[in-house]
């Protein structure tokens, strides 16, 4: 089909596809659509398969032009979008789909012209990305951060047992609570009751936050009151309103946590013999993670700098679609669904902040992206192999075992990895970057900075 077209490049990375279909493939499209209804529409008063194409026109004539029309464009954007020869810039984005302007003239007298709207990848011309000079903060494992995940595998290895029927709640206790939060009507809302909820206390488990408010209580007792909930609770329908509050304990346990011993260390793994042997692998563990963490925090400084020098207009679409996958995740984390994470999280006033983040985060690979591109970074099957390698080193894994856990999907995003680690090197290399301000470990950590 000889296509006739034009692009044009909108605001706001939108372009616009004008096409013009020839007034012979337009009838050669349509007569074709014809011979097709012909041979399986069933008409009074003739056989199927042999309704004249004329009685077709005279009855239909309107809808099957409409329908030829929307075929003939639906099937001429689809030959237009996968020429090898179309810049990836100039086609839409998986999820945007071109929208028609305007209303087009189905004549056969005439060629057939549309003209579609859509948004595509931005335009990257990535400025000054070498010899800039970034300051990185950083952090050491100290004795501190070994001690609490001690504390936490002494939690994990406690055994919980029943306290005295007289005993009074405290931190650190498991309790299991019937609860119910009323509404001002008396009514208790769906979400807003629960039996048999299992939780320790001061443990920041629950999201009603009624750790304070339980402590004191005996097995059986039950806490009818009103509560005043914080302004900035997870529950936004609650947030800085007083409701009634009935609570029943039920149950009421305690942990008995294990010595720090190397009876402990045994319990945890045979391969420890000492709680030395236990603390140097904490150690080591959290250094590694530490070294991997250091490593994404240089090359975020660096891209905030390049981001700088290089200015990128995102489609809306492509920032509506990155808020809701993270939407989705945190459903996702919470076992429940978007509307639910949109109601709790008072999502009105956090979608200025989740817009910023997500245009933050795909301003930057989208500058990895052109980079990889422009360098002509290429994963080979010796990257493969070692990648493969050091998967299984870290999991004390056999390397034909993992291989098998990689299907064609999986590999993609290994070969993904392995191109953003390639480029991500020649960052790190072509920039000076000078240790800055230390930070405590768990706070370096958590920041996605």
């Amino acid at each position: 089909m000889a296509i006739n077209k034009e692009i044009k490049r909108l605001d706001k990375s939108n372009v616009s596809l004008s096409v013009t279909v020839p007034k012979e493939d337009v009838s050669a499209q349509y007569n074709e659509m014809l011979k097709e209804y012909s041979k399986t529409l069933q008409i009074p008063g003739f056989r199927k398969g042999h309704v004249p194409k004329e009685v077709l026109e005279r009855k239909f004539a309107e809808a099957l032009r409409g329908e030829a029309m929307s075929r003939i464009m639906e099937s001429t954007l689809q030959e237009i979008f996968k020429e090898e020869n179309l810049p990836r810039t100039d086609r839409p984005l998986p999820y945007s789909t071109p929208e028609l302007q305007g209303e087009p003239e189905f004549d056969f007298e005439k060629d057939l012209q549309f003209t579609v709207k859509y948004d595509v990848l931005p335009e990257v011309k990535v400025g000054q990305w070498k010899g800039l000079k970034v300051e990185y903060p950083y952090a050491e494992v100290d004795k501190k951060d070994i001690d609490k995940e001690l504390d936490e595998i002494r939690d994990r290895n406690a055994i919980v047992m029943d306290r005295d029927d007289s005993a009074a709640a405290r931190k650190g206790d498991v309790v299991t609570i019937d609860y119910q939060i009323f509404e001002e009507d008396g009514e208790t809302p769906s979400g807003m009751q629960r039996k048999d909820f299992v939780f320790t206390l001061s443990s920041g488990a629950n999201v009603f936050q009624f750790d304070d408010d339980i402590i004191g209580m005996k097995k059986d007792e039950t806490k009818d009151y009103q509560k005043k909930f914080a302004d900035d609770s997870f529950e936004s329908s609650l947030a800085g309103k007083t409701r009634r509050v009935k609570i029943t304990l039920t149950a009421l346990k305690e942990k008995k946590l294990p010595d720090l011993d190397d009876d402990l260390a045994q319990d945890v793994d045979e391969k420890f013999k000492t709680l030395d042997d236990l603390k140097n692998s904490i150690k080591d563990r959290l250094e590694k993670h530490l070294e991997f963490k250091l490593r994404e925090r240089k090359i975020n400084e660096l891209l905030k700098k390049i981001m700088e020098n290089t200015p990128v207009t995102l489609p809306e679409s492509m920032i509506r679609i990155e808020v809701e996958g993270r939407m989705r995740r945190i459903a996702q984390y919470y076992n429940t669904n978007v509307e639910a994470v949109a109601q709790m999280m008072n999502i009105g006033e956090k979608m200025q902040e989740w817009r910023d983040n997500a245009e933050k985060a795909l301003h930057s690979r989208l500058i990895i992206e052109t980079l990889m591109e422009e360098h002509k970074i290429e994963v080979t099957d010796a990257d493969i192999e070692e990648e493969f390698k050091s998967i299984a080193a870290a999991n004390g894994a056999d390397i034909e075992e993992v291989k098998k856990h990689y299907n064609e999907e999986a590999l993609f995003y290994m070969k993904e990895d392995i191109r953003e680690k390639k480029i991500t090197d020649i960052l790190l290399a072509e920039n000076t970057l000078k240790q800055g301000k230390k930070e405590n470990y768990l706070d370096f950590m958590s920041d996605n900075g």
